[in-house]
């Protein structure tokens, strides 16, 4: 199972693209929110207790200072990939990238692009699939149709002149 948590359910529009890449891998997912400053002590109930109900990786997307995917980190023993979400408060973004990108040692957080939340749940799928055959297979044809995908966008240039 893989955890989608936000700050907020104004991240949901972004989230929402793990979500569904994870359902479409045949994913089992949770979504929630955990506000790592509004309800520190759910934070620390929730982190700490992730393992124990299955989930194997926890996605975390957070706007602003963004603390969420960090704290998570240091509190559970899972894999935490950082979504960075361009908020209303944000400094373009960057802030919460840097918030998620810069860990101290010993608190790692993948982290992905901003608003790349399509991007943790493709990762989250990987991380899955390299114990799980039927994830990693349906990795696979995932990047099969992308190349096929790509494929046809330059067969059609190429056909139409565009060399």
């Amino acid at each position: 199972m893989v955890s989608i948590i936000m700050g907020s359910d104004s991240d949901l529009p972004i989230m929402r693209q793990a979500a569904e890449v994870l359902t479409d891998f045949g994913i089992e997912i949770e979504v929630t929110v955990v506000s790592a400053h509004r309800t520190p002590e759910r934070l620390f109930t929730y982190s700490r207790g992730a393992a124990a109900r299955g989930v194997q990786v926890i996605i975390a997307g957070a706007g602003g200072a963004a603390h969420l995917p960090g704290m998570v980190a240091s509190l559970s023993p899972l894999p935490v990939i950082g979504v960075p979400i361009k908020s209303r408060n944000s400094i373009d973004g960057w802030d919460s990238v840097l918030s998620i990108l810069q860990m101290p040692g010993g608190i790692p957080v993948a982290t992905v692009a901003l608003d790349g939340a399509k991007n943790a749940g493709l990762l989250a799928a990987r991380i899955l699939g390299a114990q799980n055959e039927a994830i990693r297979n349906r990795v696979v044809a995932y990047q099969e149709e992308l190349r096929t995908a790509v494929e046809e966008k330059y067969t059609r240039l190429e056909r139409d002149g565009w060399q």
